[in-house]
């Protein structure tokens, strides 16, 4: 079985990524510091693939890691999520932004040329875009200065894989540009588990659903949208997950020193409002929420053009907003 090294893999797009490898017939090999995740989802994991995740717990930016990990496994390829990703603090903490996510890169890129390793995946952004003039986004529309560290180390990261290519160092790369992962695994076991007050919509939702927050907090209803909230293209982390699969397919058809970008998200934007309402149906029940004022910062509105995604890597969502909204209750529902 082809070993794939999954940095970040206990989180919550690596962790759906790993099972969605293993049903696949390979083997995840998952890298993660375990400080914006819980060693307590690799028993979930088991629980799912039926057999006991291969883990070690390391920091990304730390070269003798990897090598103990190639020490023992051969590994054929990797899935790069491993990042510090709240904004907020991005603006606060820069420096530990651009220390962990574009270094933890480069100390990655420089380890897959000693040891051979060509391929890779890289979990990228839709903040690259900023606020779009045109919608929706496809990968030629142009990337605007970002709002945040956060953004701009994905930014950074992107250009540090077209130039590593450029140089012919026998790898092929691409870059995954997410729009808004949501939902979690069908079978209730692995979901969205972030670390304190959520930074993301869907984990404040269900915590307020289950009484953990007293409400949602609607920033802005006087947007230029349908219903004054802002617009997302709101993805199931299951379909995201299978899109890394697709893409490590097509890599391994590719010329050595290639490089490529997609967008992955549904093609569709919802409003804040609209994911609310969604919730609130599938699950009948009502949540405590209220409008308060506009957040500094926000895109307005953004959602993909899927059109390249779809055609190139044959790759297409299967889940719906109400499959989203019932999964992630599910997940929240099994965490008391």
């Amino acid at each position: 079985m082809k070993k794939i090294l999954i940095t970040g893999g206990a989180g919550y797009i690596g962790s759906h990524t790993a099972v969605v490898l293993a049903e696949a017939g390979l083997t995840p090999v998952i890298l993660d510091d375990l400080s914006n995740s819980s060693e307590s989802v690799l028993g979930r994991l088991e629980e799912i693939i039926g057999a006991k995740p291969i883990f070690y717990k390391g920091d990304c930016n730390d070269r003798a890691i990897y090598e103990e990990i190639a020490k023992d496994h051969e590994i054929s390829g990797v899935i790069h999520f491993a990042a510090f990703k709240a904004v907020g603090e991005s603006t606060q903490l820069p420096l530990k932004y651009y220390r962990n996510n574009i270094g933890s890169l480069l100390v990655l890129l420089d380890f897959m040329q000693d040891k051979g390793i060509k391929d890779i995946v890289f979990s990228s952004s839709c903040t690259v875009y900023g606020q779009p003039d045109v919608l929706p986004v496809t990968e030629s529309t142009p990337r605007k200065d970002a709002e945040s560290p956060y953004g701009n180390t994905k930014k950074v990261c992107e250009d540090v894989l077209v130039d590593f290519v450029n140089s012919k160092p026998g790898i092929r790369a691409i870059s995954l540009r997410y729009f808004n992962p949501v939902g979690a695994h069908p079978s209730g076991k692995i979901g969205e588990l972030p670390n304190g007050t959520p930074n993301n919509l869907i984990p404040y939702i269900t915590q307020t659903a289950a009484g953990i927050r007293e409400k949602i907090t609607v920033f802005g209803d006087d947007y230029d949208t349908p219903d004054g909230s802002c617009i997302r293209d709101f993805i199931h982390v299951m379909d995201l997950a299978d899109a890394h699969m697709k893409a490590l397919d097509y890599l391994s058809q590719q010329e050595i020193d290639f490089y490529d970008v997609f967008n992955v998200g549904t093609g569709n934007g919802n409003t804040v409002l609209e994911v609310i309402n969604t919730f609130e149906k599938v699950n009948d029940l009502k949540l405590n929420y209220e409008i308060g004022p506009r957040r500094a910062g926000d895109v307005i509105k953004i959602w993909a053009d899927t059109q390249k995604i779809n055609s190139v890597l044959g790759w297409q969502p299967s889940y719906s907003l109400e499959d989203s909204m019932r999964d992630s209750w599910n997940w929240e529902k099994g965490l008391k």
